[in-house]
């Protein structure tokens, strides 16, 4: 990607995917984090006119959106195979 374009672009959709997504949906997030990027996969749990929070199975974690670089939707977990015997 370029510095300009594609990366406005794909951080405007970002915040398009995190502006219409409900309460309750799962997102994965990608945003800036001091010199590298850090993604949070999870469900939308709040959000507010400049973050959004994400319930991982690490705990919550805030998102400036600010830092946002891309976010889209994903599919609920896999359910656990049942082991077999």
């Amino acid at each position: 990607m370029d510095g300009t374009g594609q990366d406005a672009i794909a951080r405007a959709l970002a915040l398009g995917v995190l502006r219409d997504a409900a309460i309750g949906d799962r997102l994965v997030i990608r945003a800036h984090d001091g010199a590298g990027a850090r993604d949070a996969l999870g469900v939308l749990v709040a959000r507010n006119s400049s973050s959004v929070t994400i319930d991982t199975r690490r705990g919550p974690v805030e998102v400036a959106l600010a830092d946002v670089v891309a976010a889209k939707p994903v599919p609920p977990p896999p359910t656990p195979r049942t082991r077999r015997l």
